[in-house]
């Protein structure tokens, strides 16, 4: 791969946007700052945030062993995965593929950002298609999606199809993680050096339980994540967003007893969602979520709504018909729910 044959090249020859908080990075305590035209009188947001989220970035560099130039954050993953477009997707002339079923933001972006969208479907067994991707891609496709763990279908991908497309494709390979902490793989970024077209995003809303704060995590070499901050907006993700993310991911302890609370109620929601009646297939998850073939999946949709509980019909989605994707709750939510499927 040869990044600078797939960058853009109006990005290639645009000079960035440099902020006030980007220029002087000396920062000391006690300083006079007369340099942003910001409010004078402190009252602990007057200020601009840190354009480069160096402390968030810093701790998360440390714990995932890799260098904070491979990181870009962004307000949640979606703006991440909006760069790339950006960056490296020629408004009506470039193409991306994507595999059904799949998060359907990749191809919105790509419909936002006048990029086709070639769609491969996942097998009924819901993994890649090497054959039929690599046959579908040409000297305009720059990127490839794989959500994996996948949403909606809970399932991880095999390690040999991400090798596969990483090492015949001359693209970049985007690996949606996610979910990755519901899962018992481990996550690519072990390999993130070894394959230069690898992207990896992650998230704080899941696992982390950030979903309200939007902070979303991108990880690359570090060629490809100065081409996305230098067209990333200065001030993406505020300084609210920041503190509250740094005290997060500081408290692992935490973290990793709310993920072992998680994967014990997907294990018993597991069990007894085989005793539902009308529910015809239980899928296996990676994720924090379940993927149910049902009879009528409207109809049983409609009447958990009915009863108060929403959860997500999937029924639209290629080779998911009649299915329905719940998200595990706590321990009370989840046995309410069993109960309620029980009297439907």
């Amino acid at each position: 791969m040869e990044l600078e044959k797939l960058v853009r090249s109006n990005i290639k020859a645009m000079k960035p946007y440099s902020s006030a908080r980007d220029e002087f990075k000396d920062f000391k305590q006690q300083m006079i700052f007369l340099d942003a035209n910001e409010n004078p009188f402190e009252n602990g947001v007057n200020r601009y945030p840190d354009p480069q989220q160096r402390s968030v970035k810093a701790i998360l560099a440390k714990q995932k062993k890799i260098n904070s130039n491979q990181i870009v954050l962004g307000n949640g993953s979606d703006e991440v995965l909006d760069l790339l477009f950006r960056a490296f997707c020629e408004p009506n002339r470039d193409n991306v593929i994507t595999l059904p079923p799949t998060y359907g933001m990749y191809g919105v972006l790509a419909d936002l950002n006048a990029v086709g969208n070639r769609e491969v479907l996942l097998s009924t067994e819901f993994q890649p298609q090497i054959d039929l991707i690599l046959e579908s891609v040409d000297a305009n496709t720059k990127m490839i999606f794989l959500c994996s763990p996948n949403n909606p279908t809970g399932n991880s991908f095999s390690d040999e199809s991400v090798v596969t497309l990483l090492k015949n494709f001359n693209g970049l390979v985007v690996l949606d993680e996610a979910y990755i902490d519901f899962s018992e793989k481990e996550s690519w970024l072990t390999d993130l050096n070894n394959y230069p077209n690898l992207i990896i995003t992650q998230t704080l809303s899941k696992a982390y339980g950030l979903a309200g704060i939007r902070m979303g995590i991108l990880y690359a070499s570090a060629e490809i994540t100065s081409v996305l901050n230098k067209i990333k907006p200065p001030y993406n993700l505020n300084s609210l967003s920041q503190e509250k993310a740094l005290k997060k991911i500081r408290e692992i302890d935490n973290l990793e007893l709310e993920l072992f609370l998680i994967k014990g109620e997907k294990r018993i929601l597991l069990k007894q969602l085989l005793e539902v009646n009308f529910i015809q297939k239980v899928y296996p998850s990676d994720a924090n979520f379940i993927l149910i073939k049902v009879d009528d999946a409207e109809k049983r949709y409609s009447q958990l709504l009915e009863k108060g509980i929403v959860i997500r019909n999937r029924s639209s989605q290629p080779l998911c018909e009649n299915c329905l994707r719940i998200s595990v709750g706590t321990a009370e939510e989840n046995q309410q729910l069993i109960n309620t499927l029980k009297t439907l």
